[in-house]
């Protein structure tokens, strides 16, 4: 019996009739199950080395895949460290893990490798679980084997939902997960949301199989397990929002200044900079290019809650950018890698605009037939790129060694190969 059927046996449980589909069906019809409590209860907060081992031993002895998530406390903290690790695991049941009382987890890492990991939007947390030492050599992403699969909302608490019949509790998702000590109904709540993960993991294998898409899963989940850590972004301020409206070399090095300072001032507090400064004060600084300390406070975002020192430290940084020379200001825009963007391309080279056209029809269309999102079954940037600067000569060969050249995996690469080639080849000069 699946943890999922166990589940439904408890009428404690639930507080509706159903249970889920036994035939890894996608669809359920039965009133959904309220999901109310962990099957053993809410387990202790791990906090300290000795019950960590015994949890290592456990998981170690443990039995098939390992359901894993993590919550960190975006919004509130500098940066996105995980502040709780959630783990199930069949012989071995659920565990929660303080990384902030444990910041070493590479031993737990260690006993798992090898084992298949159960994440949902596993991008997401996988940086978080890297930085505590916490890596899978295997995995399975149900978020990602959904949009595969075709469900229109992918969402874990939808998909539990469509998949299994489980209502999850989802009211604790955007909380301060760095608060100590963590209230009960959250540690609930994060207890359940690995509580079902395997059986979904399992309904949603017979489903990708049952559609032919099980090896194009596997190789997207292969390319995720084995992508290295992402780059550090260039010019992380130019994401500023709001920053469209910023025209001038001056204004942006007053956004580019202010950025630094509030950057500075909320890893040293370790808050989220929203707190410190929002964008939208920034951008506002920018554009008035304030005189002094009484003209910023006029601004929005410099209100009379800010103290005289804390309006000092913004003028500065504005005053900073303003006496920088010429050639110390930022360029207007990022260099840009890679073709421009589309709307230019009707003027920079119409033949170019007329096979994306063609390109991006023939994907969409395919993407349809295959049930699932554009952008999982090719890359935009892929397809732009391709159609920027097709090969100079355009069949099969040529542009399947173009788009696995992007990264494009080898599903991908036969699927779009085909219309890529007719929609290159009809567009030709």
């Amino acid at each position: 019996m699946t943890d999922a059927q166990e589940t439904a046996a408890d009428s404690s449980l639930r507080t509706t009739g159903g249970a889920p589909p036994d035939d890894g069906g996608s669809s359920v019809t039965e009133a959904p199950i309220p999901l109310l409590e962990p099957r053993e209860g809410i387990p202790p907060v791990i906090a300290d080395e000795a019950a960590l081992a015994k949890v290592i031993a456990a998981f170690s002895a443990g039995s098939g895949p390992v359901a894993v998530d993590a919550e960190r406390a975006s919004g509130y903290r500098y940066g996105q460290r995980a502040y709780l690790v959630q783990l199930r695991r069949e012989g071995a049941g659920s565990a929660l893990i303080d990384p902030v009382a444990c910041p070493d987890l590479s031993a737990l890492g260690e006993a798992l490798s090898g084992v298949e990991w159960v994440l949902h939007a596993a991008t997401q947390d996988l940086p978080c679980l890297r930085e505590i030492g916490m890596l899978p050599t295997r995995l399975f992403d149900t978020e990602l084997a959904g949009r595969l699969a075709g469900f229109p909302r992918v969402g874990l608490g939808a998909m539990v939902e469509s998949v299994l019949g489980f209502v999850l509790e989802k009211g604790h998702s955007a909380v301060d997960w760095s608060t100590r000590p963590l209230p009960e109904p959250w540690l609930r709540y994060a207890a359940l949301d690995v509580e079902l993960l395997v059986d979904l993991r399992d309904a949603l294998e017979k489903e990708l199989d049952r559609q032919g898409k099980l090896e194009w899963a596997q190789q997207e989940f292969d390319a995720i397990a084995s992508a290295p850590p992402a780059e550090p972004r260039k010019d992380p301020w130019r994401r500023t929002s709001g920053m469209h409206k910023v025209r001038r070399r001056r204004q942006l090095g007053v956004v580019r200044e202010l950025w630094q300072t509030r950057d500075r001032i909320a890893q040293k507090r370790d808050v989220s900079p929203g707190k410190v400064l929002s964008d939208a004060a920034i951008v506002e600084a920018s554009l008035a290019l304030p005189a002094n300390v009484h003209a910023l406070a006029a601004l929005n975002g410099f209100g009379h809650r800010m103290g005289r020192r804390q309006l000092e430290q913004w003028q500065a940084a504005v005053d900073r950018a303003k006496a920088l020379s010429e050639s110390q200001l930022p360029a207007p825009g990022q260099q840009v890698t890679g073709p421009p963007p589309p709307r230019a391309w009707a003027d920079k080279d119409p033949a170019a605009a007329a096979r994306l056209s063609a390109a991006r029809a023939a994907v969409s269309a395919l993407a349809e037939q295959l049930n699932m999102p554009q952008e999982n079954l090719i890359t935009p940037d892929t397809v732009r790129r391709v159609c920027w600067e097709p090969p100079k000569v355009v069949d099969a060969e040529a542009v399947a060694e173009v788009l696995a050249g992007y990264g494009a995996r080898p599903w991908q690469v036969e699927q779009v190969t085909p219309v890529l080639v007719a929609a290159l080849s009809a567009e030709s000069p």
